[in-house]
């Protein structure tokens, strides 16, 4: 993937509803796949098109991995949930 720093403006159509197509070598360049988030902005007259990273479905990704390497189940996970909940109602709430 090779980004740069400034590229020579594209040319796109506005579609129905206000659609439009980001360029193939963008897209590729941005590493934009199908049904990725963006965040659009108004500067001005003018808008600028970010990508928006996902920071639920990175950090589930990290946690995943993470449980993985730790040998840790979902069934563990939710256990151990479970008993932090009843520590914490019996200290604070005296239950």
């Amino acid at each position: 993937m090779k980004t740069e720093l400034a590229t020579s403006p594209k040319t796109i159509k506005i579609w129905e509803r206000g659609q439009l197509t980001i360029p193939k070598e963008v897209r590729e360049d941005l590493d934009l796949s199908d049904f990725t988030t963006v965040n659009i902005f108004r500067v001005g007259k003018n808008i600028i098109i970010t990508p928006k990273k996902l920071l639920r479905a990175n950090l589930a990704r990290k946690f995943e991995k993470a449980m993985k390497k730790e040998k840790i189940t979902l069934k563990d996970l939710l256990t151990g949930l479970e008993k932090e909940r009843e520590r914490y109602n019996r200290e604070n709430y005296r239950l």
